[in-house]
């Protein structure tokens, strides 16, 4: 499995290069910050358009975690739909894709602030969840301890050889782990800034996703030479 192995409370955990966690013991995978239906909710918005094929590249993206990891159960960590109208509208076709990944699995919809309500697609809606040592929800809370979330997008900026990289990042210390967004058309936020650098601690990680996966200190001014 093409990822990064770290223990977090006790449990240990593997950052894939998609972007998703996986924690062994339980056979459980967590996702987050889908944000299917963006290109719908843009296009009902009157936003420029983007091409609406983003929830089936997540989703097959997703379909094949679930694969190469056999997991039981599925965490959605928030914000899995752009808004809760953007999952009403999704075509039937994606979710009945959606509908066949949750069979025979347990599958958890936390709740995000783009997608507060339920949704009527199978699975179970919680605020969030814990699986001791472990707690999943979207927005970390200062102060935690073995808890997983999303919802801020991380991402770095390295300049390797005299060019500059910028990919979604993990972000790790020995309280937390924050998950980059799993979702095809979802930007992010750079691990300098403020919100991020007061919620991790000095010593924490930065692992990025992409064609190799790697962990450095993570960032904290605007670009980090390697």
């Amino acid at each position: 499995m093409d990822g990064y192995s770290f223990t977090l409370a006790g449990a240990e955990l593997t950052a894939l290069a998609s972007g998703a966690l996986y924690w062994d013991a339980p056979n459980l995978l967590c996702v987050s910050d889908l944000h299917l239906g963006k290109a719908e909710r843009r296009a009902r918005l009157g936003e420029p358009p983007l091409p609406p094929y983003e929830t089936r590249d997540t989703l097959g993206r997703l379909e094949s975690d679930l694969r190469q990891t056999g997991a039981g159960t599925v965490i959605c960590l928030g914000d899995s739909f752009d808004d809760s109208a953007a999952a009403a509208a999704l075509p039937e076709a994606e979710k009945l894709w959606i509908s066949k990944l949750q069979a025979g699995r347990r599958w958890v919809w936390i709740e995000g602030n783009h997608d507060p309500g339920p949704v009527d697609l199978g699975g179970t809606h919680m605020t969030e969840l814990p699986v001791p040592p472990l707690v999943f929800r979207h927005i970390a809370r200062s102060g935690q301890s073995g808890e997983v979330s999303g919802h801020y997008h991380p991402k770095v900026r390295l300049a390797l050889r005299g060019r500059s990289l910028s990919r979604p990042a993990f972000l790790l210390d020995s309280n937390r782990v924050i998950l980059p967004a799993y979702g095809t058309y979802t930007g992010g936020l750079f691990s300098h800034d403020a919100t991020l650098t007061s919620l991790m601690r000095p010593d924490a990680l930065a692992i990025l996703t992409g064609p190799m996966v790697h962990a450095t200190p993570m960032p904290r001014r605007a670009i980090l030479r390697l």
